[in-house]
């Protein structure tokens, strides 16, 4: 048991980076427990115009390596590893990973949310190159050319809505003849000019050359194929919280960590910040206000 911190971190994004940061610099001994590589699914974003301090943008998996830099700087350790069983009732708290296990007395999980993809061709080839996952993130990019949003629930509903306050065109494609989005936003998509609905219907592969030039799609009622011209295209069928792991925790009906504005979950001593607990905005900026609550609640 040589490898007992105050805190172990699990996720080296956003939230987990300013967890260790402030956690570093208040004297805990401090672990980052990460997969991939520092940023998580920001770090998949080639460019960040929301986050404040950077009036040309930024990469995101720049700012990815910057975050973990400065956690560094103050002691924080970074370990390559992939959590795959975890005891959160132990005392320490147990992390089995796939470089040996570490204890710790606190744990702060963040694990992040991916977002759910179609599975369709040109998908995965296009992402982050036409095919985007966040139209608060993405969408200034499409400023006067014309987008489709894959979806038709309250994400997709939001995504439009806010992509036809920038976009020239919004082309909206759900497999039903009616949004499932709450009603708050029926009317003004109704309304909105520039946003035309293709009901009915699914998107079964993102066309494109070098960019993407637009969605082939199928009308469920008559099996009529049809291609629709875009410059973009936003998948918004919702995200999937990673919490496989964590099922001692209270979740909610979505999977997602049930923790308010403290980060503090239903096990005392474990922490929850960023897209994997239950939140109403999940964005780089808030994942850092997380990271940092968590600290402050361990440390009061």
């Amino acid at each position: 048991m040589e490898k007992i911190y105050d805190v172990v971190i699990i996720g080296g994004g956003p939230g987990g980076y300013t967890a260790a940061l402030y956690a570093a610099r208040a004297g805990f001994r401090t672990v980052v427990l990460e997969q991939l590589s520092a940023g998580g699914q920001m770090a998949l974003t080639h460019q960040i115009d929301n986050y404040p301090g950077f009036p040309e943008g930024v990469d995101g998996f720049e700012l990815g390596e910057k975050m973990q830099a400065q956690a560094e700087r103050f002691g924080a350790v970074t370990e390559y590893a992939q959590v795959i069983k975890a005891d959160l009732l132990a005392e320490p708290k147990a992390l089995e990973t796939t470089e040996g296990t570490f204890y710790g007395k606190t744990v702060v999980i963040a694990t992040g949310a991916n977002p759910r993809q179609l599975g369709i061709p040109g998908e995965k080839e296009m992402a982050s190159r036409g095919v985007h996952y966040c139209a608060a993130c993405d969408g200034m990019f499409y400023k006067d050319k014309t987008v489709v949003v894959v979806g038709g629930g309250n994400s997709a509903a939001a995504d439009a809505m806010l992509l036809s306050r920038v976009a020239k065109k919004v082309i909206l494609v759900h497999r039903r003849d009616t949004l499932r989005a709450t009603k708050v936003y029926h009317e003004p998509l109704q309304n909105a000019t520039n946003v035309e609905f293709f009901w009915n219907s699914i998107a079964e592969e993102i066309l494109h050359e070098q960019k993407v030039t637009g969605v082939r799609v199928t009308d469920l009622l008559t099996g009529e194929k049809q291609e629709i011209s875009c410059d973009g295209v936003f998948v918004s069928i919702g995200r999937k919280p990673a919490t496989e792991l964590f099922g001692q925790l209270k979740l909610d009906e979505a999977g997602y960590i049930v923790a308010d504005e403290s980060t503090k979950t239903s096990i005392p001593g474990v922490y929850a910040v960023g897209d994997v607990r239950t939140k109403v905005l999940r964005q780089v900026v808030t994942a850092v206000a997380d990271g940092a609550a968590a600290v402050h609640q361990m440390e009061g």
